[in-house]
């Protein structure tokens, strides 16, 4: 961490009391812009809205590193438009009636392109004559690539534009498990803050993002005081990301078999408990293993947040707001995790607190997942909900 915020400072002439600022500010637009992605999708489709918020990010990208003064507000920006296309993926799957592998992919393409954009910076520095700037302009060219791939290929409306629609795209979009269903009952629109679903699901997520965030700031600082030298601590950190790769993918597929979910969504959290406090004590030849295994569980725990969304709302437009609700909400709780561990460790002047108070965030995170999969399906609109929706096993769509 320490060594890429040299880097910014040097490469891009940012002071060094800026750059907190500079980190800060796209986690707190993620909260602010969770709401964008549902209020677009009403009017333009969620498909155009993801191709707008690319090419939002695209503007932001190239704006930031080409005027200096604009590093910040442009940052904040690319925030806001990745939030943005985010919030409405989720979405986007629960209308085309995606399939496990598909919520897989979405949660994977995160993950992967973390890696691919902190191990590629500096090969396409050196493609541009050692320009830092023009390195990061560079991922520009793929977002405005991924919008004209939207809008050729998706950007179609995947729900209605006017509210006096809703009720019809809400029966189109009913999971197909509910068809085996013989009964079925009216179902009034409530608000996500009435559902006790809703909020466990947004539970879910902001506790799995708050491991994930805490992890990833000091996994390198403690490493290196086990003895660890600091160069293979970064690369453990590397490992740490590429080992949950796989398990992004497949979490939400597993998570799709309503009976592996009930015992999956638990059971999860006590596997991330167990796994922090393993490398708590494992031996620094050990770390790697350690390290890989707490990649599998904590990425495995991302696919399955974006999961839950898909599987416990009941259309498009739930989903879409159900996500809007547990990334914006989800963001901002996760935030106090870097914070909190760094706070911990220097009142104990160690790290056994700190990860041990994290091994109870897990605990919490089991629990948030019993009552996400336990509870009534989420539904914000009105229309029919059968009694296969209803039931706490009914997520199967």
């Amino acid at each position: 961490m320490a060594g890429s915020m040299g880097q910014l400072e040097q490469g891009l002439g940012i002071d060094a009391r800026t750059i907190p600022l500079l980190a800060a500010l796209p986690v707190l637009a993620f909260g602010i812009s969770a709401p964008c992605g549902p209020w677009l999708a009403r009017r333009l489709g969620a498909g155009r809205a993801v191709a707008l918020a690319m090419l939002m990010l695209a503007v932001a990208l190239t704006a930031r590193v080409l005027l200096p003064a604009l590093m910040l507000p442009g940052t904040f920006l690319a925030g806001m438009a990745i939030m943005t296309a985010s919030v409405l993926l989720p979405q986007i799957v629960k209308a085309n009636r995606g399939t496990g592998w598909w919520t897989g992919l979405c949660s994977m393409g995160f993950g992967l392109g973390a890696a691919l954009g902190a191990g590629l910076i500096q090969p396409l520095q050196h493609i541009v004559g050692g320009s830092l700037q023009g390195a990061l302009a560079m991922w520009a060219i793929p977002a405005v690539l991924g919008a004209v791939l939207i809008l050729r290929h998706g950007g179609r409306r995947t729900g209605p534009v006017d509210p006096g629609s809703s009720v019809h795209a809400s029966r189109a979009v009913i999971p197909d498990s509910s068809t085996a269903d013989a009964k079925a009952r009216p179902h009034a629109a409530r608000a996500l803050r009435q559902q006790t679903t809703a909020w466990a699901v947004t539970a879910f997520f902001g506790l799995q993002a708050m491991l994930y965030f805490a992890v990833t700031s000091w996994l390198t600082v403690f490493l290196v005081s086990k003895g660890i030298t600091a160069g293979d601590a970064a690369a453990l950190l590397a490992w740490f990301s590429v080992a949950g790769l796989p398990a992004s993918l497949l979490a939400p597929v597993l998570a799709s078999r309503p009976a592996v979910l009930k015992i999956m969504a638990p059971g999860l959290g006590v596997l991330v408990a167990a796994a922090l406090l393993g490398v708590l004590a494992g031996p620094a030849e050990l770390q790697f293993l350690l390290v890989g295994v707490l990649g599998v569980v904590q990425s495995a725990g991302f696919g399955l947040a974006i999961a839950l969304v898909v599987l416990r709302s009941t259309g498009p437009q739930t989903a879409g707001k159900l996500s809007a609700m547990s990334q914006g909400l989800g963001f901002a709780l996760a935030s106090l995790g870097p914070v909190g561990a760094a706070l911990l460790h220097d009142v104990t002047g160690g790290w056994d607190a700190a990860f041990w108070a994290l091994a109870g965030v897990a605990t919490l995170l089991a629990l948030a997942g019993y009552f996400a999969v336990n509870g009534r399906i989420v539904s914000v609109e009105e229309g029919t909900v059968s009694a296969g929706q209803a039931r706490p096993a009914g997520v199967g769509s």
